[in-house]
């Protein structure tokens, strides 16, 4: 497993999710103030980025315009990604 920034539009996102409005304001006054302090959680699968996690924190940075996310990001094969998908 690995840390790094990944450009917001490499990352699939396969589930819509609902956000809470609150939260994502919240969380856009803290990444503003101190920065984004928690990776999300992302699969990298044959060179492509999969989130399923973080929700609020994509939505926030999507918001603020930021061009990249901080990652935890797992090499995982095609079977896994299957299981996350069903």
């Amino acid at each position: 497993m690995r840390i790094e920034d990944i450009p917001l539009n490499q990352i699939r996102r396969p589930f819509l999710r609902q956000n809470d409005p609150a939260k994502v304001i919240a969380l856009m006054q803290s990444i503003q103030e101190v920065g984004q302090q928690e990776p999300i959680d992302v699969l990298e699968v044959d060179g492509q980025y999969y989130g399923f996690s973080g929700c609020h924190r994509y939505e926030a940075c999507t918001r603020l315009g930021h061009e990249t996310i901080r990652c935890r990001v797992r090499k995982a094969p095609r079977s896994i990604l299957q299981k996350h998908l069903a």
